[in-house]
C-alpha cells in the first residue's frame, strides 16, 4: 500500500518529476534521459499500470483521492495529496483531470523484433507534433495496425500530450526506434513488408485499387504535417498510395489520413 503524503510547498523536491510540465524543450529532454513519462487522467493512470508500467510517484488533488483508492491501495509507491492550487504552481497549468503519475518508462523493442512476429506495420516519418503522434496511435490501436516504426526525428509516443490525446493507446501498440533514415526501411522489405507511401500526389494508386488489405504484410508510410514524406521516403517506398478526395479538398490532416488508411490496410484481416 501506498503512503498518502500531504505536500503544501510547491519546491518539495519530492515533485521534481511533475515540474514544468508544459515546458516542452525541458521535458523532452529530462524525460527519456531519467527514464519517466507523466500519465495524465484516471483512465491514463490505470491504463499505463494495467501495461506493466511502474509507478514512480502519483499526485492528486484531494478529490481524487477517494477515486483512486484501489490504486493507492495496490502500488508501494508514494502519493503526494495536493491542493489545486500547489498542482498548477508545480505543473505550469491548471490540472483539469486532477491526477497525474509519473512513470517508469520500459526499454523499447527493436525493430527486428517487432517485424518478425507483426504483419500491418505503421512507419512514421519526422511527425514531430504530439498530438498527432497521440492520433495516429490511437487509430493505430483502433483499426488493427499490429506495431509503429518511428524514424529517429519524430516526436516521444511518451510526452505527456501523446499519451493524453491517445487515451493510453501508446502503451497497446508496440513501438520502435529506426536508428538511420531511409536506410533502415532496407530491413523491412527484407523482412517481407511492402513498402506503400501515403501521399496526395496525383501519381498514387488510390489505396481502394491497391488493396493494401490483400498483402500478406504491409509497412504504411506517414510523414509529418504539412510537408509529408520525404523525396527519399518516396524514393524509397515500393509504391504510392492516396485517398481519393471530393469538393476540391486535396489533403487530410495526418492524424485523420493515417485512420482512414489503417481502416483500407487492415480490413477483413483474421
Amino acid at each position: 500500500m501506498a503512503d498518502l503524503i500531504t505536500i503544501t510547498d510547491p519546491d518539495d523536491p519530492r515533485l521534481r518529476d511533475y515540474t514544468g510540465l508544459t515546458d516542452v524543450e525541458l521535458r523532452r529532454r529530462r524525460e527519456p534521459a531519467e527514464g519517466l513519462f507523466i500519465a495524465e487522467g484516471e483512465k491514463v493512470i490505470r491504463r499505463a499500470k494495467d501495461a506493466g508500467y511502474e509507478m514512480r510517484s502519483m499526485l492528486l488533488s484531494a478529490k481524487w483521492v477517494d477515486v483512486m483508492r484501489d490504486v493507492i491501495d495496490e502500488i508501494p509507491a508514494p502519493v503526494y495529496a495536493v491542493s489545486p492550487d500547489l498542482a498548477e504552481r508545480v505543473t505550469g497549468y491548471h490540472v483539469h483531470r486532477g491526477a497525474l503519475a509519473s512513470m517508469q518508462r520500459k526499454p523499447l523493442p527493436t525493430a527486428e523484433e517487432l517485424l518478425a512476429t507483426t504483419r500491418r506495420v505503421v512507419v512514421m516519418e519526422a511527425v514531430n507534433d504530439h498530438t498527432n503522434i497521440g492520433a495516429i496511435f490511437r487509430s493505430a490501436a483502433a483499426l488493427g495496425m499490429d506495431a509503429v516504426l518511428l524514424s529517429p526525428d519524430c516526436a516521444d509516443p511518451l510526452y505527456r500530450r501523446s499519451v493524453k490525446v491517445s487515451m493510453g493507446a501508446v502503451f497497446s501498440v508496440p513501438y520502435a526506434r529506426l536508428e538511420a533514415w531511409p536506410k533502415s526501411l532496407d530491413p523491412v522489405r527484407e523482412a517481407g513488408f511492402k513498402l506503400l507511401a501515403l501521399t496526395p500526389h496525383e501519381k498514387a494508386t488510390p489505396i481502394d485499387v491497391a488493396a493494401p488489405q490483400s498483402l500478406e504484410r504491409v509497412a504504411l508510410m506517414l510523414g509529418a504535417e504539412g510537408d509529408g514524406l520525404s523525396t527519399q521516403a518516396l524514393v524509397a517506398a515500393d509504391e504510392w498510395v492516396r485517398i481519393p478526395m471530393a469538393h476540391g479538398v486535396d489533403s487530410l490532416n495526418v492524424g485523420a489520413a493515417a485512420a482512414v488508411a489503417f481502416y483500407a490496410v487492415a480490413q477483413g484481416r483474421p
